[in-house]
């Protein structure tokens, strides 16, 4: 696959993290704060990526619906492969999760193997926004992903 956008610029992946019940809206101001705080514009962003035990989350769907956006759960073998490059390191999502960051590395895991962190996640309430973007071209996203 591909990841190059069609206006030639690299995929960039929105990693989603969140307490359970979150909202759509409460996603969708999570993802402008971070865009704001990164310098990321919605037409940059190719997918929105969460971990398949969150992707149920009806807020979560809604929010990337809301926003346009496909939306990859990330299987938690996926999600533990990315770990070690997250940059946030969150005992209690250590041991919710056994991954550092959620948001870090589900947006990690989708844009790739080489792929790099914008910045470290953005918190607004119970929500978290991760920015990843594809390192080199060409590069395909993990196996065994699904999409909604």
């Amino acid at each position: 696959m591909e990841l190059e956008q069609a206006g030639g610029g690299f995929m960039i992946v929105a990693g989603i993290g969140s307490r359970r019940g979150v909202t759509a809206e409460e996603v969708c101001a999570a993802m402008r704060a971070a865009m704001e705080r990164h310098g990321v514009k919605l037409c940059d962003i190719s997918l929105m990526a969460t971990p398949a035990a969150k992707g149920g989350e009806a807020g979560i769907m809604k929010a990337a619906l809301d926003l346009g956006l496909l939306l990859v759960m990330v299987p938690h073998k996926q999600l533990e492969a990315a770990g070690a490059r997250a940059v946030t390191h969150s005992e209690r999502v250590v041991a919710l999760m056994g991954v550092p960051s959620v948001a870090e590395t589900s947006a990690l895991a989708v844009a790739g193997r080489r792929s790099a962190l914008i910045g470290p996640r953005f918190v607004l309430g119970p929500v978290t926004c991760a920015f990843a973007r594809e390192a080199e071209k060409g590069q395909e996203t993990s196996k065994g992903m699904e999409t909604a």
